[in-house]
């Protein structure tokens, strides 16, 4: 089920059933966007949309209404960001722990498959990453960090993420990497940009 809603002067927001129907209208509207708009901003279950003038919103919602979702292929080695990541977090045991896995096995789960970032959020640079493999799915810690340190490699529900600066946290952290991930003077600054796929590999 897709639903439309109005967002301010010049926005819609298309509400989705799932993380996947998400993805898919992305990528269609990332590849061939409609007339008109200007902007893409997708989340766990939305994809905003903003136009150039109140007067194209008529004819986006039209596309938007029909427009067929493109499927993701996460296994798409092109363009691929490799990420170094050294495994030794602080709550890797707890993950093995919830997973059933052996801190190897978690590690081996974690750089054997490729990640694709479904959405940004949080703090400027931080990605949403999700996978093929749901071994990983693993709840946030029951209380947060104060402070997590930039770098830091984390697992939180059915997303990876990597934290780009120090910031408050309550991911589950398997480990850490120096790869920057925001920075003012690149374009664009973010290296996790919705759609952009990630492999992790071991330092």
């Amino acid at each position: 089920m897709r639903t439309l809603r109005p967002c301010g002067d010049t926005g819609l927001l298309v509400e989705l059933d799932s993380l996947e129907d998400v993805l898919a209208l992305h990528a269609a509207l990332a590849a061939d966007p409609p007339p008109g708009a200007v902007d893409l901003v997708p989340a766990a279950r939305t994809v905003l949309v903003r136009v150039a003038s109140a007067a194209d919103l008529a004819s986006v919602a039209d596309d938007l209404r029909t427009r067929e979702g493109r499927q993701v292929d996460r296994r798409q080695e092109a363009g691929v960001v490799e990420i170094a990541v050294t495994y030794d977090g602080e709550d890797l045991d707890d993950v093995a722990r919830h997973t059933g896995l052996d801190r190897d096995a978690v590690v081996e789960a974690h750089t054997g498959q490729l990640w694709t970032v479904a959405f940004a959020g949080f703090t400027p640079g931080f990605g949403y990453l999700v996978g093929s493999d749901d071994r990983l799915h693993v709840p946030r810690r029951e209380s947060s960090r104060t402070r997590v340190p930039g770098g830091a490699v984390g697992l939180a529900g059915e997303f990876s993420g990597v934290y780009p600066r120090s910031s408050p946290g309550g991911w589950q952290l398997i480990g850490r990497t120096d790869h920057v991930l925001w920075d003012l003077d690149h374009d664009p600054p973010a290296v996790l940009v919705p759609g952009a796929r990630i492999r992790f590999v071991v330092a």
